[in-house]
């Protein structure tokens, strides 16, 4: 067994492998950019190294430093993670040359299994079912809007050298082929120095479904289930689960045979996933095979009990496999959330800064926690956004979203914008949880965009409660301090007036050991509770229902979030809330003459100038962040009257990129 392994990643999967190293007793080696030199995986590893500045070609994808890191630290093995260099074939041969293990596959497996295009004919050889499409990159539009006729629309635009969602377009017509090829391409290359694309038919009513397989160095393979995956949005995963509600015990030994069989055919060796798409009748299609650890392993660990970080530094250090297939049995059910630093009502833009408050909910039986962050920390514009791997287990389907449900509720995150409303909404959809998935489940469920969770009646007169009762704890609490004057009141009024919305509710409040009633909207409401003034979370029930709600001080109000929903609330006396009603609204400005750069990220291109008419639906400019290309349009037709960013600019959320006459 090795003595001290280099973790050549950053984030939460480098600390996630740091646990685990931790467990086996060997030592690590963290490394590490300008932009990361405070980060948690920096602070939890037995040794560190600086690697360069922050942009991941500078340091976290050269090779030369991740060997110097190794020689100088005396790293036995490197454990890649995922992203960056784990699926690079020429990291592997590098290491090899250098006496340094690689945990993970053979370069061989990663080579034929990272090009997406030989992957697939490999696939069909080893008796693989594959998706209709071309074999071989295209290079000319004029060749590929051909075989896309032919295939039939929808087709999928693919980079060949792809992964997390990059470089890949869905087209459903000529007219959106064009730009759809051209920003795949430049995707492509931006991401992975590689701008081949290939197409393949685009499968209607698709599950995202793929299996975990393990194999080690003396010719044993086994699959440890599958992965329902299909809840994403720009074709990256949000919700994951172990097993599939849709997978049946025929069709799961059929894709877990043709797994193993695609993974003998190259030479596996380690952790590795093969994806596949599967359509409403159960007929599935390889997509391709992820050489490394997948973000959402931590499902199949707590379903199968193993831990896959574990096994792939076993099997690196010539260990054999001590189960087979029939050994391996599931266990309960697991599905887990991806944190982003997004905001999911500008359509999922990604967010940065510093995370001011980030109290997760405690881990146990039913909670896990994956995550690369500490109250303090700084979100970059460098790196993928996501904050956290949240995870919920139980005994079956049901309990596994109710755990995951009650503990994104308690997940305080302060300082940028985040999904975690979102996520809630979405486990609680009927169509979650009933099973019925599919990859375009988050744009057929929020058509318009995620606003927030709307409240029914009684969710709301609960929350509405819970501010009225709050604010009457404050009050007692603040006229309770010493040194008032003699006559000042020494009791909080019972009664008071909850505005929302521009609505007035009044509320009787009578405190009581351990909570209290609310008489509100016609109802007596018992609240039981240990909140206590300073929290910013509330554990308890209101009117007979579970309720864990975070409260958050607005100035004069409060923010209260539960289940997905959001409330601002003011608790005012009979005369402050009469005296609201004829204060006048406040007009925000008209901005609708400039385009407003929608987040953080580099202006890449500016595709027009100054006096230029433009019609609507025109490309306007490109901007880049977190590696991913945003095109931003003409909403209407007008003439642009001045460029305020030109290309290469820096830009901040909401600042000015060009205006309009």
């Amino acid at each position: 067994m090795f003595s001290k392994i280099l973790i050549a990643n950053r984030g939460e999967i480098a600390c996630r492998i740091i646990k685990t190293c931790r467990k086996l007793g060997i030592k690590t080696v963290a490394v590490y950019s300008e932009a990361d030199a405070e980060g948690l995986h920096v602070r939890m590893a037995d040794e560190a190294v600086a690697i360069g500045p922050s942009a991941s070609a500078q340091s976290y994808l050269v090779i030369d430093k991740i060997v110097a890191a190794c020689k100088q630290t005396g790293a036995q093995a490197v454990h890649p993670g995922f992203g960056f260099l784990s699926e690079k074939a020429e990291f592997a041969e590098r290491l090899a040359r250098e006496g340094i293990v690689f945990i993970g596959p053979p370069p061989g497996a990663i080579a034929a299994m990272g090009d997406k295009i030989e992957s697939k004919k490999l696939a069909a050889e080893a008796g693989v079912n594959t998706v209709p499409g071309t074999k071989e990159a295209i290079a000319d539009e004029g060749e590929a809007l051909r075989i896309a006729r032919e295939i039939g629309y929808p087709v999928m635009i693919k980079a060949s050298a792809g992964g997390g969602g990059k470089g890949m377009r869905v087209v459903h017509n000529d007219d959106q082929f064009s730009e759809g090829f051209r920003s795949a391409r430049n995707e492509a290359r931006a991401s992975f120095g590689d701008d081949r694309v290939f197409l393949e038919k685009f499968v209607d009513q698709p599950r995202h479904i793929e299996i975990q397989v393990l194999a080690d160095g003396h010719g044993n393979i086994v699959h440890l289930g599958e992965r329902e995956c299909s809840v994403q949005r720009r074709h990256q995963k949000v919700l994951e689960e172990a097993p599939s509600p849709f997978i049946d015990a025929e069709t799961r030994a059929a894709m877990g045979a043709q797994a193993c069989a695609l993974a003998r055919a190259v030479g596996y060796t380690s952790a590795g996933t093969v994806e596949f798409i599967v359509d409403g009748r159960r007929n599935f299609y390889f997509l391709e095979m992820n050489t490394r650890l997948q973000v959402e392993h931590p499902v199949t660990e707590l379903v199968y009990g193993l831990d896959l970080v574990e096994w792939m530094i076993r099997v690196a250090a010539g260990e054999a496999l001590p189960f087979r297939q029939e050994q391996i049995k599931p266990h309960g059910w697991a599905v887990e959330a991806r944190l982003y630093a997004e905001d999911p009502t500008r359509n999922f833009l990604p967010s940065t800064g510093r995370l001011t408050r980030f109290r997760p909910p405690a881990e146990d039986s039913h909670v896990r926690l994956d995550t690369g962050v500490y109250e303090g920390a700084e979100i970059s514009m460098f790196y993928d956004p996501m904050i956290a791997k949240l995870v919920g287990y139980g005994g079956d389907r049901g309990q596994a979203i109710d755990k995951l449900l009650e503990a994104l509720d308690a997940f305080e995150v302060r300082g940028v914008q985040h999904n975690v409303a979102f996520l809630s909404a979405a486990l609680d959809r009927p169509r979650f949880r009933e099973g019925r998935l599919t990859t375009a489940f988050i744009a057929e469920e929020f058509p318009e965009g995620f606003h927030g969770r709307a409240l029914d009646e009684s969710a709301r007169q609960r929350l509405l409660a819970l501010a009225a009762w709050v604010h009457h704890r404050l009050e007692t609490r603040k006229l309770g301090l010493s040194g008032r004057l003699p006559h000042a009141p020494r009791a909080a009024k019972a009664d008071w007036v909850v505005r929302w919305d521009g609505h007035n509710q009044p509320a009787h409040v009578e405190p009581s050991a351990g909570g209290g009633t609310i008489a509100i909207g016609g109802q007596s409401l018992l609240l039981k509770g240990a909140w206590r003034p300073g929290q910013t979370l509330f554990r308890g029930e209101i009117d007979g229902q579970p309720v864990i709600a975070q409260i958050e001080r607005r100035g004069h109000g409060y923010r209260i979030s539960q289940g997905g929903a959001t409330l601002d609330v003011q608790v005012l006396t009979q005369l402050a809330a009469h005296h609201a009603e004829l204060m006048p609204a406040k007009v925000p400005p008209d901005l609708s003459r400039f385009l407003l750069s929608p987040m953080p990220g580099l202006l890449s291109a500016v595709r027009v100038q100054a006096g230029q008419e433009v019609k609507a639906g025109e490309e306007l400019c490109v901007v880049e962040a977190m590696k991913m290309e945003n095109v931003l349009r003409a909403e209407r037709d007008g003439r642009v009257a001045k460029i305020h960013a030109e290309a290469g600019a820096t830009l901040a959320v909401d600042q000015a990129i060009l205006e309009f006459a």
